[in-house]
């Protein structure tokens, strides 16, 4: 198993695993490890290479990315609902194609089929690497982290996402995810895809936007959709408490029918 830091909270109920964007780090889910913990198993990753998280032995793409989740899965002996933000999103996607049996139910919030489905958007997240390099992290957060919420976003917050981003990225991991953004396009295996997902996205996310969200809502068979209003592309830190009650309402409904068909089976 690929070794990772992980925060949790949380002593009953389901499993949730958190998986942070691209230019984050498990402090991105402080909303959710401070407010879903009464009712779930909260557990945010560091992905490999960011943050407190050591760097990988060699390259990881997306497979390699979301086998490092699987294993933080089995490592709690149990199936995971798994909660994905942005390039978390396209992490989670893959890892329930790939580990079916390891993902009860899927959140994809603010998220995309991966930059691959074009190639302008392709070449500009392999340049993000040496936009990092060049700039180092503390100036390549300030450049990128205010756009990453609404123009309505209080300025604790903007600055709270920049210094969560400064914190979290480096070279090689960045790079690596960057990488593997850059080459994902998640279109043709969106219909294999089984685990129940809710779709989330922020009404005034410009980043990967509403459309990208309800491409992914429309390739996935089990699936519900829903916007948060007055957020951008981090919804789950700018509106936590709409954000949380979208997760904690699918969580219900999930394990409710998994309960349901247990006792029919």
């Amino acid at each position: 198993m690929t070794a990772v830091h992980l925060e949790e909270a949380g002593a009953e109920g389901p499993l949730l695993l958190c998986l942070h964007g691209i230019g984050s780090s498990s402090a991105a889910f402080a909303p959710q490890l401070d407010a879903l913990s009464a009712y779930a198993r909260v557990v945010a990753w560091d992905a490999p290479g960011y943050a407190k998280s050591p760097d990988s032995e060699g390259e990881l793409d997306l497979d390699g990315f979301a086998d490092a989740a699987a294993g933080v899965i089995r490592s709690y002996g149990e199936p995971a609902h798994v909660l994905g933000v942005s390039w978390g999103g396209v992490i989670a996607l893959r890892l329930a194609a790939r580990h079916p049996d390891l993902v009860a139910s899927l959140i994809v919030a603010d998220s995309s089929a991966g930059s691959g489905t074009d190639p302008e958007k392709a070449a500009g997240m392999r340049a993000r690497a040496e936009e990092l390099a060049e700039l180092g992290p503390r100036a390549f957060a300030e450049r990128r982290g205010p756009r990453l919420v609404s123009d309505e976003a209080p300025a604790a917050l903007v600055q709270r996402v920049v210094d969560t981003m400064a914190g979290a990225v480096r070279l090689p991991g960045y790079g690596h995810a960057a990488a593997s953004m850059a080459a994902a396009d998640l279109r043709p295996e969106l219909s294999a895809v089984t685990a129940p997902t809710l779709v989330v996205c922020g009404d005034r996310d410009t980043v990967t936007g509403v459309e990208a969200s309800q491409a992914l809502a429309g390739g996935l068979h089990k699936c519900a959709y829903v916007i948060v209003k007055d957020a951008g592309h981090l919804a789950n830190q700018e509106q936590p408490e709409r954000f949380n009650a979208w997760v904690l309402s699918h969580l219900h409904i999930v394990t409710n029918q998994r309960s349901t068909h247990q006792r029919k089976g």
